[in-house]
């Protein structure tokens, strides 16, 4: 059974420490005990907390996971689609959908797109194991490479059924996965393919994709809430079939299982670990 946690406006803006919430929150949490989840949204690190990021870049920190900065009182040319935590959960990365980094905390800036004409927005980036460099990708499945982060392939040259929607690093940093919002799957470098969705009827597009901890599975998450693993990820139960205030934007890897996240904040936890909102 999922613990549901809903989050009222007020606490959850004073929880952010210093921003308002202006704007959808956009993709999933980061936990504080994972690694960048996918589709245009984040992740953290550390045991038992998660970030929710809004479009506007108003930061909120739930548990233990501390806030370091937002983007709620800039002015930006472009939407905030992605986050990413650091490798030590000591700090994060913001894209905007124009390629634009806003670095916080032990977050290092590598470089952006913010300047570049993109052909298709960004949305949503992954850190490398290091803290050395990230990833973005966009819509047609494009990447950017900054730092110690290695181009392994894209999806750019071709023609896609539906657009990408987010992206994730496997453990060792040699490799990703891009998700399409259909369910389709491409893996590159060390990435293995388990599974997809890619042509099967959907109830509701997919919005992110969570790896396990051995990089040799992964969930997929619709905005209904429905879930679909494969690999060594177990399917421990969804919001599918049960009425939803607002969809789900994304999802994190958390404890022994999977937190999902909606547009509204609310916080679904399938997992063995209780989630401290």
């Amino acid at each position: 059974m999922s613990r549901r946690i809903r989050f009222a406006f007020v606490a959850g803006a004073l929880l952010a420490g210093v921003v308002s919430f202006a704007g959808s929150v956009t993709g999933p949490a980061q936990a504080t005990d994972g690694h960048a989840a996918a589709a245009g949204t984040a992740a953290a690190a550390s045991p038992a907390g998660c970030w929710l990021v809004a479009s506007d870049g108003g930061i909120f920190a739930f548990g233990d996971a501390k806030f370091y900065g937002s983007t709620g009182a800039i002015k930006l040319n472009q939407p905030i689609t992605g986050m990413a935590a650091t490798p030590s959960g000591a700090g994060y990365w913001l894209v905007a959908s124009d390629g634009g980094i806003f670095s916080f905390g032990d977050a290092t800036f590598y470089g952006a797109t913010g300047a570049i004409k993109l052909n298709q927005p960004i949305t949503g980036m992954a850190a490398t194991p290091s803290n050395g460099g990230y990833w973005l990708v966009a819509s047609d499945g494009g990447i950017f490479s900054y730092g110690d982060a290695a181009f392994f392939g894209s999806t750019g040259s071709i023609r896609l059924a539906q657009p990408i929607v987010g992206m994730t690093a496997t453990p060792t940093g040699k490799g990703y996965w891009f998700v399409a919002s259909d369910g389709g799957i491409f893996s590159f470098g060390d990435a293995a393919f388990f599974g997809s969705m890619g042509g099967k009827p959907l109830n509701k597009p997919v919005q992110s994709l969570v790896p396990t901890n051995s990089g040799r599975g992964y969930w997929l998450v619709a905005s209904d809430g429905g879930i679909f693993a494969f690999g060594d990820a177990p399917f421990l139960g969804s919001m599918a079939g049960h009425p939803l205030n607002k969809p789900i934007v994304g999802m994190v890897r958390f404890g022994n299982g999977y937190m999902m996240v909606a547009s509204d904040g609310g916080i679904f936890n399938f997992s063995d670990r209780p989630f401290l909102g």
